[in-house]
């Protein structure tokens, strides 16, 4: 996608208020740039929705990265927060949002500002869609530059963070390849038993939903445990999640498999 013609739309999602208003009123100075300002993750996602409503999307977000309350993500390859559903409440950290607004509305451009250089923040800001990571810091005409090149599809990065980004992502890489050999090695039923626990399901609502016995789910939990080498439910559910494993769909139960355990005997 090229620079759309006319006035390029920006809105500014940043909780800290004199600084989402001074920077408003620099970028609307400039004569092809119209701008807005967005106070938390929801109130953004409303703007967007608002403004394809009223056939005037927006170009380019400019997301705070440290937006409200960040959850905590140690490196690349942690599992996002899912984008919300309609009418959920939204995400309120600025990694999470800018991977609901990939989902939501992909033709738009995502820009983290950012206080500080963070090659792990950054990595997972790149992972959840972001096209550029800018030191709040800088220049109105490098910003300017930026949001200009993520229309060209340009990936912008600060040169000090290349090295570290590039780190971090080979790091995920080699994480992710290790996950998935692990998951290979269950069998078909361990892996149903794996996407209930992804879906946060406990192990009475694991048997019920796959007919086996409490008994049986726990003996299934356990040697998911002991070959994916973790000792606790949300430890398997971080790995599976980076290795690609999804949730059972919790909205279609259905029987996995075709083994099922009736009276305690596999019929």
């Amino acid at each position: 996608m090229g620079v759309p013609v006319g006035r390029i739309r920006v809105l500014v999602v940043d909780d800290h208020r004199i600084f989402a208003e001074s920077l408003a009123a620099a970028l609307a100075a400039e004569p092809d740039v119209e701008v807005a300002a967005a106070g938390s993750g929801p109130a953004a996602l409303r703007c967007l929705e608002r403004a394809v409503a009223e056939g005037r999307g927006y170009d380019v977000l400019l997301v705070d990265a440290e937006l409200g309350n960040p959850v905590p993500q140690a490196r690349a390859g942690a599992v996002p927060v899912p984008a919300p559903r309609t009418g959920q409440p939204g995400p309120v950290d600025g990694i999470s949002l800018v991977g609901a607004v990939r989902t939501a509305r992909p033709s738009v451009r995502t820009v983290v500002l950012a206080e500080k250089d963070d090659p792990g923040r950054a990595a997972l800001a790149l992972q959840a869609g972001a096209c550029g990571w800018v030191a709040k810091d800088s220049s109105l005409q490098r910003l300017l530059a930026v949001i200009r090149g993520v229309l060209r599809d340009e990936t912008h990065l600060p040169a000090a963070l290349l090295t570290g980004v590039l780190r971090e992502l080979l790091a995920d890489r080699k994480h992710r390849t290790e996950s998935e050999e692990l998951v290979e090695s269950l069998t078909p039923r361990e892996r149903e038993v794996l996407r209930c626990m992804v879906a946060g399901l406990g192990r009475k609502a694991v048997a019920e939903r796959l007919f086996l016995s409490p008994h049986t789910v726990r003996t299934h939990m356990q040697n998911v445990l002991g070959k994916l080498g973790v000792h606790s439910t949300l430890a398997a559910v971080a790995l599976a999640r980076r290795a690609g494993v999804g949730p059972v769909d919790l909205e279609d139960p259905r029987l996995a498999g075709d083994v099922v355990e009736r009276g305690g005997q596999l019929a």
